[in-house]
């Protein structure tokens, strides 16, 4: 019962570490699985065993190893079931001929440098018991293998999946997994049977397996793809009857001679592609075997990983020969095939480096190499190194050799939203005036939209407002996050944002608005990039309150008005759909002058709206003026909107009370983060709550980020032209 209880008691410590260090991996914008990697290394004698190596011996003595050796065994068979399961037949209708060419040069290539460096590395680091042969086919396995999850989740999260890059990256990783699987088989019956001769029966028996799988087993499979098109889901008997399979399957090829892995991953593969069944089956599974399975997986492995073994200079330039040879063999066999198969120099260069990513696939390959006694735990720990180092550089270099501003240049099918508003303004090279609005939840953030087109659209100047849909991912390897599943979602919500854009009004405003649709794993961080890319000349966010915290303008809102290099404005809609009296509480500064600029395109755009500027001074005070700019565009309207605007003075010693008595009367309220109105320090919560509470009308609240952008200026010397303004 000890030995149980200290099982459960490391179980309770892997989750929570790889799941922490997972966390704030992922916010350097690494693949969660890296920071799983490092937390199960960091419980091994590379870090906890080496300064705690008491309390290390207590939790992790060596017979509770075999239990998380069991469960990570079972975890391994289920998470390959999923990459088969995941394996589909689209990844291959992009331009295979260039994959199939550059896919096998990426593996040869490695595969041959490896073999040389066998020559080396054998009488160094290998097993005395262990064969040449089955020493370089591992070694080369490992050289030329490509982590086919963690470069989908990669390519998914850069919104690559609809571009030329990402087409042919998918297929060549898919070619790449299916060619180094069957290389890995080979080189574990050659490691099992002591030589190629020897391996040829086992080789064999696992061809007519294939066979079988991918005929007869197909066929039966099918079956599944029925019945789930009539009932429309997976009840528990069937699911178990698809578990059996899977273990069965495993079962089977580990009798053969191969290994468990390879048996779950090929039903996998074998299963219908039916979407919802794909869909179903994979949620079913995932989050148990990811969640709680898969860490300890990592720890196991992190507790045969010995960093300490490198100590010695000689050692670790062995160990940078491996990762010197590990990258070159990928990124020039890559860079090289793709070159002479027609593809630029910096789409072959960003190819290079998003297939020599390894992740878990290597890790796999590396614990059996060790299981097998091919590799000894000193190189073991060295191709470690060199999977986590290959893994952690490819984001880094994907986005230094194809930043995510050329993405949109190399669309597959060029999506409107990048377009301009009109044939016109494309001709005269006008850049049009413009909003990009995220939207959280179409269903709810009508009155957001239908304000982002008051402000934009005037018949002045050209316009477009771009509602900005970023679907989050939480997991890297959640089935949300492969590309097939990936588009579905953009597409359904696609169908979602034309459904909201098809009820403002009037009708001749729809066609301004143009909806991005972006998949991210930070939303606001993605929000500030497209914002430094695109350069609108506002963000317009809706406000929530985070649930993590009191502050009115914090989470996401909060990082947006930190990080975002334009004019931000956050709305809080109070639900009213009039936009006819507007208020501006002043007092110069440039937050404020940012509202005043606002309400009074507002007021350009719409003939019957009012604004009234609400001064509040104390007692002894000095009238605040407005800011030059402003005053001369204020002097270059027209006497129509001047006479429209009221200047109110008040003598208050609480201002915020007395803009909320004012906000009575009106629609909507805009004012800047201004210290005065109390709301200066937004990302801290205090101050703003007030007005955002107790506000009696919509507020406005506005950050300015340059004095540079000017909302006004473009319609001012147009403004007295006889043409009618846009009404909603």
């Amino acid at each position: 019962m000890h030995t149980v209880v200290l099982v459960l008691v490391e179980v309770l410590i892997v989750i929570g570490l790889s799941r922490l260090v997972g966390l704030a991996f992922k916010s350097i914008k690494q693949p969660l699985v890296i920071g799983e990697i490092v937390a199960g290394i960091m419980l091994g004698p590379s870090l906890f065993g080496l300064i705690a190596p008491g309390i290390a011996a207590t939790l992790f003595p060596p017979e509770t190893i075999p239990f998380l050796n069991v469960l990570s065994q079972v975890g391994l068979i289920f998470f390959m079931f999923l990459i088969g399961l995941e394996l589909n037949p689209k990844y291959l209708s992009g331009n295979l001929q260039a994959a199939i060419l550059t896919s096998n040069v990426s593996i040869i290539v490695p595969f041959s440098l490896a073999t040389v460096l066998s020559l080396l590395l054998y009488p160094l680091v290998s097993n005395a018991n262990v064969s040449f042969t089955a020493f370089a086919l591992f070694l080369g396995a490992a050289m030329s293998i490509t982590a086919f999850p963690v470069l989908a989740r990669i390519i998914t999260e850069n919104n690559l999946q609809g571009t030329r890059l990402g087409t042919l990256a998918l297929t060549c990783a898919a070619v790449d997994d299916v060619t180094a699987w069957c290389l890995l088989a080979v080189a574990i019956a050659v490691a099992r049977t002591g030589n190629f001769a020897g391996a040829i029966p086992t080789i064999i028996e696992s061809l007519i397996y294939i066979g079988f799988m991918l005929t007869l087993g197909r066929w039966f499979l099918q079956r599944l793809a029925v019945y789930y098109r009539r009932t429309g889901r997976l009840n528990q008997l069937v699911l178990a009857g698809i578990y059996m399979a899977v273990v069965a399957s495993a079962l089977i090829t580990e009798l053969i001679g191969i290994h468990l892995i390879f048996g779950a991953f090929l039903l996998g593969a074998a299963m219908p592609k039916n979407a919802g069944l794909v869909r179903e089956l994979a949620v079913k599974t995932e989050d148990f075997v990811l969640i709680f399975l898969l860490p300890i997986f990592f720890a196991y492995s992190g507790l045969r990983t010995q960093i300490g073994l490198l100590n010695r200079p000689q050692l670790w330039l062995l160990c940078a020969s491996i990762l010197g040879v590990a990258i070159a063999g990928k990124y020039i066999g890559t860079y090289v095939a793709a070159r002479f198969s027609g593809i630029d120099k910096r789409e072959a260069s960003a190819l290079g480096w998003l297939m020599n990513t390894r992740g878990l696939t290597e890790l796999i390959v590396l614990n059996i190499g060790l299981e097998l006694g091919v590799i000894s735990p000193l190189l073991f720990t060295m191709l470690v190194v060199m999977a986590l180092v290959t893994t952690f550089m490819t984001s880094p270099l994907l986005e230094w050799t194809y930043p995510k501003r050329l993405i949109q240049l190399d669309m597959v099918e060029p999506e409107v939203e990048t377009d301009t508003v009109t044939t016109e303004t494309e001709e005269s090279d006008v850049i049009p005036y413009r909003i990009l609005v995220p939207v959280a939840n179409p269903s709810t953030q009508k009155g957001l939209l239908q304000l982002a087109v008051a402000i934009a659209l005037n018949h002045r100047q050209a316009a477009v407002v771009n509602p900005l849909s970023l679907i989050e991912l939480e997991e890297d390897y959640a089935f949300d996050s492969t590309p097939v599943e990936a588009n579905r979602l953009i597409i359904q919500r696609r169908q979602q944002l034309e459904e909201l854009i098809d009820t403002l009004e009037p009708p001749t405003t729809r066609s301004y608005v143009h909806p991005i649709i972006r998949i991210s794993s930070n939303v606001a961080r993605e929000t500030a990039e497209i914002a430094k890319i695109d350069q609108p000349d506002l963000i317009l966010v809706g406000w929530h309150r985070p649930a993590f915290s009191n502050n009115r303008l914090g989470g996401r809102v909060g990082q947006i008005l930190s990080t975002a290099p334009v004019d931000v404005a956050v709305f809080v809609d109070r639900g009213g759909e009039r936009l006819e009296s507007l208020l501006v509480p002043y007092s110069a500064n440039i937050h404020d002058d940012l509202a005043l600029t606002l309400a009074l395109r507002l007021l350009v755009n719409r003939d019957t709206c009012m604004l009234q500027v609400l001064q509040v001074v104390t007692e002894n005070y000095i009238q605040d003026e407005l800011s030059y700019e402003l005053h001369t565009m204020l002097e270059q309207l027209p006497s129509s909107v001047r006479d429209r605007i009221e200047i109110k003075i008040i003598e208050s010693t609480e201002p915020i009370q007395a803009v909320v008595t004012a906000s009575e009367n009106v629609d909507l309220t805009i004012a800047g983060t201004s210290r005065t109105w109390g709301i200066q320090r937004q990302t801290l919560g205090r101050y703003t709550d007030a007005l955002a509470i107790q506000c009696r009308s919509s507020l406005l609240i506005t950050r300015c980020y340059s004095q540079v952008t000017s909302h006004l200026a473009a319609v001012l010397s147009e403004v007295n032209t006889p043409e009618s303004t846009v009404n909603n």
